[in-house]
């Protein structure tokens, strides 16, 4: 079935903007999630241990989920496709990331406490302190940031993969460009997740899951910057960017957040962490506003070109004959 993976995406992207997210207690990456928080409990502190979870929890997330696919695509490239949206939905996050920090940034202006309460579920920072302002920068640079891991890494890895069918040597199980993709959305996110709970400087069990994040989100943070500048119409905003985005510790997350400081000239910061573009003052609320309807868009932008790329890709290959599809 010629565009299966492309119908796999518009199905997740569906889904997402229908329902925003699964419940947490049937959620994979929340799952996934609970899994790591009893591993971590039980294991010790050292960097060795921490390079055995980095290989295997990932692997281990994207088999599931590469298995789910191939038993549908048994029945069938049609309910492959179904289920692979299906799990490429649980992988991604548009609406709810859009909501949220609309919802911060909009009760910055009309209750602070309230802000800084719901600040939370965006960014891992003591918000008790934090003016208007500040957490207005926090809801901006953290829709960014998390535009990179929430939905482009798992988008681009999902299309990375669908790209197989290209490969001459590729088995030819009609639904094995389908079994890929959704396995390597399901690594990335498994990636994503041990870095976020194990990742931390004071954790030597965290050195290899940060790692490996850096090097699995080198090209996605890069590739959002990028959409960010030209949702905001300014695409050139990701090179003069470029001087912010090395400021955070982070390899890749000063990408976005630099290039939709530059589209709104804003200054972002994490009091005490990190200042990007200094000399310009914190998020109005128009500006704070402004960058999340920026983010959203790119959003809907990385959806778009993940369609086209997957649509273009299975039309070469049935085109030519390289794989013969459905």
């Amino acid at each position: 079935m010629t565009g299966a993976a492309a119908l796999a995406v518009v199905a997740a992207a569906a889904l997402d903007s229908t329902f925003a997210e699964p419940p947490e207690r049937i959620h994979p990456v929340a799952l996934l999630g609970s899994l790591v928080d009893r591993l971590d409990r039980a294991i010790p502190d050292s960097r060795p241990v921490g390079v055995v979870i980095a290989a295997v929890v990932p692997l281990g997330f994207a088999a599931s989920a590469a298995g789910l696919v191939a038993l549908a695509g048994r029945a069938g490239p049609r309910l492959a496709a179904a289920v692979a949206g299906l799990v490429l939905y649980t992988c991604i996050s548009r609406r709810l990331l859009v909501e949220t920090a609309e919802r911060v940034r909009s009760l910055a202006d009309s209750d602070l406490p309230a802000a800084r309460d719901a600040l939370r579920a965006l960014a891992g920072r003591d918000a008790d302190a934090l003016s208007a302002g500040q957490v207005r920068s926090a809801a901006v640079e953290s829709a960014a940031e998390n535009l990179a891991d929430g939905l482009i890494a798992p988008l681009a890895a999902f299309t990375l993969g669908a790209a197989v069918v290209l490969g001459p040597a590729a088995p030819r199980a009609p639904a094995f460009p389908l079994v890929v993709a959704t396995g390597a959305a399901a690594w990335i996110k498994g990636v994503n997740t041990l870095d976020s709970m194990l990742g931390y400087r004071t954790r030597r069990v965290g050195w290899a899951p940060a790692r490996l994040d850096d090097l699995a989100m080198w090209v996605p943070a890069r590739l959002s910057a990028l959409l960010i500048a030209i949702a905001a119409g300014r695409p050139a905003a990701m090179l003069g960017a470029r001087r912010w985005a090395r400021v955070p510790d982070s390899p890749n997350s000063g990408w976005p957040m630099a290039t939709l400081a530059a589209v709104l000239d804003v200054r972002l910061e994490k009091p005490g962490t990190y200042t990007l573009q200094a000399a310009a003052d914190l998020p109005s609320t128009t500006a704070a506003r402004r960058g999340v309807r920026v983010v959203n868009r790119a959003a809907w932008l990385g959806i778009a070109l993940s369609v086209g790329c997957c649509l273009v890709v299975e039309t070469i290959a049935a085109g030519t004959g390289v794989w013969t599809v459905g």
